[in-house]
């Protein structure tokens, strides 16, 4: 029988994956020690597992197995609306979706507002994650250069002008961004939105990060920048606050849009994981969120700080390091003689090294940053945190002599 290929769609080319997510299994391929830096996720301590496994018992009083309501569990959206109305952000119920965490969140947003061609504008670098859903959708990416206060706003002109298109959408992380770990200024919030409703483009607004303010002021909202604007779609998640495999999430939106949301949501997956929701529901119920979003902010900005003393220490003036306020994130540029040194090809040398990181191009949809990388502070101890470093110093030091 000949080989014959099945006819795959043409979005297919589109398909890019994450580098991101794959290094999960290339790291769990080491047999030596790793310190990973790499992935975005709580540390293993700062995800409640003892309370979890409590309240798993006593939630299925109130789950079955069966299916839930697309828009959520009716428990969940309950609790949900409490505990934001205690926040700077309270919402109501004809707004929010609950999602399988904040990427089905960023599936739906493309999915109602991007078409083949349709020009979408980025950070760059970026959460190549949310790029790949816009690309799988066909969109045409746009790269806006991000500096110490966020996306650098006051070049959307000029570079939207030079695509010849308008903008659908805009896609955003305003706070402690993935993977700067910068913060999109206030001033800058409000000239997005005025921007948005000059192009008719939605502001994708996507903040995993912004309850994990260890330092400094909060910057109002979109949101509350904008009350009730149809432009803006939030993309929430529990994942980086409680634990990413519960994959809970929601989306909070203008009401004319639920029922689509709905629509589209029934067409991937029916519902969000039934029992998920209710344990989540429970954990907010029993009122210890603010006790343990407390303890996460104290504890990472703990471990920032120590990342940051350990760069100091072991890279000192060979680099150049963004210092958030929150959030999980560092972005680490090479500077003078190490900016020769290409961060994709570092990796492996710094695997070897025993430490992982996100090299800089992966963060780029164009594969830009070649001398830069991100490391997660959130995810290791102090201790693990500066051998990590160590190590990567090390690795920098075979780079320079393997030039010379």
């Amino acid at each position: 029988m000949s080989q014959v290929r099945p006819p795959l769609a043409a979005r297919t080319d589109n398909l890019v994956g994450s580098i991101i997510d794959s290094s999960t299994s290339l790291l769990a391929a080491q047999t030596h020690d790793i310190v990973s830096l790499a992935m975005g996720a709580p540390a293993d301590d700062a995800v409640p597992l003892e309370t979890f496994r409590e309240i798993a018992g006593s939630s299925m009083e109130h789950s079955t197995l069966t299916y839930g309501a697309s828009e959520g569990e009716p428990r969940l959206v309950r609790e949900l609306l409490n505990y934001l109305s205690t926040t700077a952000d309270p919402t109501s119920e004809d707004r929010i979706v609950i999602t399988a965490g904040g990427m089905q969140g960023l599936d739906l947003a493309c999915k109602l507002f991007v078409d083949p061609g349709d020009l979408v504008i980025i950070e760059s670098p970026t959460y190549t994650n949310g790029s790949a859903t816009a690309l799988s959708y066909g969109a045409d990416l746009l790269e806006v250069p991000v500096d110490t206060d966020g996306m650098v706003v006051e070049q959307l002109p000029d570079l939207v002008a030079k695509t010849g298109k308008t903008p659908t959408a805009i896609y955003t992380i305003p706070n402690f961004q993935n993977p700067s770990g910068t913060t999109l200024s206030e001033e800058r919030r409000r000239r997005l939105i005025e921007l948005a409703h000059e192009w008719g483009a939605v502001i994708i607004d996507d903040d995993p990060y912004g309850l994990l303010r260890f330092a400094g002021d909060d910057v109002p909202s979109f949101r509350s920048l904008s009350p009730n604007d149809p432009l803006i779609f939030s993309v929430r998640t529990f994942s980086k606050i409680l634990a990413p495999g519960l994959r809970v999430g929601w989306v909070d939106v203008d009401p004319s849009l639920k029922q689509l949301i709905i629509n589209a949501k029934q067409a991937m997956d029916t519902c969000t994981n039934v029992p998920a929701q209710h344990l989540v529901a429970e954990f907010i119920r029993r009122g210890g969120l603010d006790e343990h979003l407390a303890g996460l902010r104290s504890g990472y900005r703990e471990r920032k700080n120590a990342m940051i003393g350990s760069i100091d220490k072991y890279l000192g003036d060979r680099v150049r390091t963004t210092d958030p306020d929150g959030g999980f994130f560092l972005w680490v540029t090479l500077q003078g003689d190490d900016k020769a040194t290409s961060t994709q090809k570092l990796f492996e040398t710094a695997l070897a090294e025993g430490v992982a990181f996100i090299p800089g191009p992966a963060l780029s949809p164009g594969g830009y940053f070649d001398d830069a990388l991100r490391v997660c502070f959130a995810s290791s101890t102090p201790e693990r945190i500066d051998e990590g470093v160590k190590r990567l110093a090390a690795a920098l030091d075979r780079a320079a002599g393997e030039r010379a």
